[in-house]
């Protein structure tokens, strides 16, 4: 199967980074539920979703086929029931589903979504990411089922489909309507958006397309608002204030609403804090030796404290919590820390201290050019500085460059003019780092690190074509390949706090179950 092109890379590994969480607390409501959000949804098209932000917002107007419990079971949607192979899935859809425009939802419905998606003039940066390169859909409304394929074996096709938003009605035949507005089956549709500030969803009384078939349920919201607010500061603010219902805290103001009488909160991972080493030729990183002596030369238990400011935790894979493979694949992977031994192997691969402490090999020095991202904040550059620090001891000129998103895209992907790479990683399916971490090296690729780990790569290609968990202890075997070989270091797990003021909710990888949405009391 074709790997996803750098850009495509970038999506998987930034745009699912929104944690689990479930929010619980108060006694007045009223009947709008007000929620914060850091950026802007921009544009409202499915098919042209870029960050977390937009589908958060999307969730609550838009059904998909399946949904994704706390424990990552996948639970019925639009679809009732499925049978799912190596390279198809068939999806029964519920009965009666209507758009918010009152049109039916059918199978043929759901393969006009796929079509639009997986057109190369729709440039979605979905495709080959968040759904599979090559999937195909054909309808049967009268049996009322839908399949959808891949040309090849693709493990988790079933839960890819997590992220197909479906779009029906007046917005599937005019996709521009989608600019500004929503046409979904969803609990919930948009009714006034003011760009930057707030984003307006109102309740309809005739959704059928929920979990077990929820109907129009009088006990949700009349109305859920979105509220833009870009620092969690100010998120805290207004959460104290009971001038929001919800709002989720990634940084140290998360402190501030903890343990408060009156607001409920809950701690779930959020995607992983890692780097790389880059193994293309002339970077110290190509030799397995010199990448273990540089581990074993660093404290990764301080590293990941220092990272996340004391709230992270141990990292047990690569994949966001609820994964759909269990297993830890990174205790025990990982080298001990010890500098004396770090400066052993260093000296055994042939790079000797010189009279400036720095080590050199045939001439040339230790040099290590690090990037990271400054969106990272103050806690990855104190992680940064933390690893220049240790690095140096052993005898590594270290050169850190703290980066801008746009200018870190571009440095990682197409100058390529790192060694190391503080790359965070935020996915919610083994399937979704195929490209980046095997296959093509950048620009050809997503491979932006020159991977090339044999075992990584067979032991994938196995579990690509077993459905589902069946393939789980390949992927396992698969992830601990790479740890095992210094290609990625898990450092720590983000976590996220999910914080809620006089409501309820549940909120999954950055998607709202939105008719969990319930306000738990009466104006105050």
């Amino acid at each position: 199967m074709k790997r996803a092109k750098a850009a495509g890379v970038c999506l998987a590994v930034s745009l699912l980074a929104a944690g689990c969480g479930t929010g619980q607390a108060g006694s007045v409501g009223g009947d709008a539920f007000s929620f914060a959000i850091r950026s802007d949804p921009g544009l409202l098209d499915p098919a042209q979703v870029q960050n977390t932000t937009t589908y958060t917002a999307l969730s609550l107007a838009y059904d998909t086929l399946v949904g994704i419990a706390a424990d990552g079971e996948v639970t019925p949607g639009l679809a009732e029931k499925w049978a799912v192979g190596p390279s198809s899935v068939t999806f029964t859809l519920r009965r009666g589903v209507t758009c918010s425009d009152g049109t039916p939802v059918t199978p043929s419905t759901i393969a006009a979504n796929v079509a639009h998606l997986t057109d190369p003039a729709t440039k979605s940066p979905a495709y080959g990411v968040v759904v599979p390169q090559g999937l195909k859909a054909r309808a049967d409304d009268t049996a009322g089922t839908v399949t959808l394929s891949t040309p090849e074996p693709f493990a988790f096709i079933l839960q890819s489909t997590r992220y197909l938003f479906i779009v029906c009605g007046a917005g599937l035949k005019d996709r521009s309507l989608l600019r500004h507005a929503t046409s979904g089956s969803g609990p919930f549709r948009l009714t006034s958006a003011t760009p930057n500030q707030s984003y307006t969803f109102a309740r309809r009384e005739d959704h059928t397309g929920g979990p077990e078939g929820t109907r129009g349920d009088a006990d949700l919201p009349g109305e859920v608002v979105l509220k833009v607010v870009g620092s969690e500061a100010t998120a805290a603010n207004l959460l104290l204030s009971h001038e929001l219902n919800g709002a989720q805290f990634a940084g140290p103001d998360r402190a501030r609403v903890t343990h408060v009488p009156g607001i409920a909160t809950t701690v779930a991972a959020n995607g992983t804090h890692e780097f790389f080493f880059h193994h293309g030729a002339g970077h110290p990183g190509q030799d397995p030796a010199v990448r273990e002596a540089l581990l074993r030369a660093v404290d990764l238990k301080d590293l990941g404290a220092i990272a996340t400011g004391g709230t992270g935790r141990t990292p047990t894979g690569l994949v966001m919590r609820p994964r759909p493979c269990p297993q830890d694949t990174v205790t025990g992977h990982l080298p001990a820390f010890d500098a004396g031994a770090a400066g052993a192997a260093l000296d055994a691969a042939g790079w000797h201290r010189a009279a400036d402490g720095i080590r050199r090999k045939d001439g040339r020095k230790l040099t290590l050019r690090m990037i990271y991202p400054t969106s990272g904040g103050e806690t990855v550059a104190a992680a940064a500085e933390y690893l220049a620090q240790a690095w140096h001891e052993a005898g590594a000129d270290v050169r850190l460059r703290a980066l801008s998103d746009a200018a870190y895209g571009e440095t990682e992907a197409v100058t390529q003019d790192w060694d190391v790479d503080w790359a965070p990683l935020g996915v919610t399916l083994p399937t979704q780092l195929l490209g980046t971490l095997s296959g093509p090296f950048t620009p050809d690729g997503g491979n932006f690190a020159h991977l090339a780990n044999r075992a990584y790569e067979r032991l994938t290609a196995a579990a690509s074509k077993l459905p589902g968990s069946k393939g789980c202890t390949l992927w396992a075997r698969a992830e601990s390949a790479l740890i095992d070989s210094g290609d990625l270091v898990p450092v720590v797990d983000k976590t996220l706090v999910t914080a809620a003021h006089d409501a309820t909710f549940r909120i999954t990888a950055g998607l709202f179950d939105p008719t969990s949405i319930r306000m738990t009391g009466g104006t105050e």
